[in-house]
């Protein structure tokens, strides 16, 4: 990874004129917006690119029985999970708006995963269903076993109970797969990995290395 980019819409990406700023030969463009038509069009005027779908060649055997609905964040971060450590079992978690599980197998072969809210969707959930619940704001520091008021109590269940969620799984992981390497990414890596029993990895560019990859496969497929 050379450079990392932040942009709120992608007029602003390509606004910024990246393409004259830096020598880009390819690109591959990864997203769960349907209406891209346009963008696409411009990127395609300025390098080579191609949109990553559930049509997309991939290193790994993909598995997974909807493959029309697999998000390609879990994809990308399943086949990063696999370039670091291919041969093996392979556990990928991704924290952020959701908590997502996608399993990898030594044989290479994606099975697919879970999907359980994230930590900020269980706070606004306990507040948007229920009469008297308030919005309560993360807190990274928050370690408290027993809320002795409903904030903490809130809290608790939210944030140490996402913990617990998580470390349950991957012992159930455990208990079935040998050898299982856990690889943790997402916008929450800081939260878990200060606070999980279990042995893990973490990579906050993960998936960028997963689509950078799947970028690579496809173009050297072609040629």
């Amino acid at each position: 990874m050379v450079q990392h980019f932040l942009f709120d819409t992608s007029d602003d990406l390509l606004k910024a004129d990246l393409f004259n700023s830096h020598s880009i030969e390819r690109c591959l463009v990864a997203t769960v917006v349907n209406d891209m038509e346009g963008f696409l069009n411009q990127l395609k005027s300025k390098t080579n690119t191609i949109l990553f779908t559930d049509k997309s060649q991939l290193p790994i055997t993909n598995l997974y029985k909807s493959k029309n609905t697999l998000g390609s964040d879990r994809l990308a971060a399943a086949v990063g999970g696999n370039f670091l450590f291919s041969n093996k079992n392979v556990l990928i978690i991704d924290a952020g708006t959701c908590i997502k599980y996608n399993f990898v197998t030594k044989k290479n072969e994606y099975l697919g995963g879970g999907i359980s809210p994230g930590l900020q969707m269980r706070l606004k959930a306990l507040h948007t269903f229920t009469s008297r619940l308030p919005l309560v704001e993360m807190d990274e520091h928050f370690d408290t076993l027993v809320g002795r008021d409903t904030n903490e109590s809130i809290l608790m269940g939210a944030e140490l109970g996402a913990v617990a969620e998580v470390d349950g799984i991957i012992d159930r992981y455990k208990s079935i797969y040998e050898d299982l390497t856990v690889v943790f990414t997402g916008g929450d890596i800081n939260f878990f990995a200060k606070r999980l029993k279990n042995s893990i990895f973490a990579d906050q560019n993960l998936i960028l290395k997963g689509l950078n990859v799947i970028l690579d496969y496809n173009f050297n497929a072609k040629t």
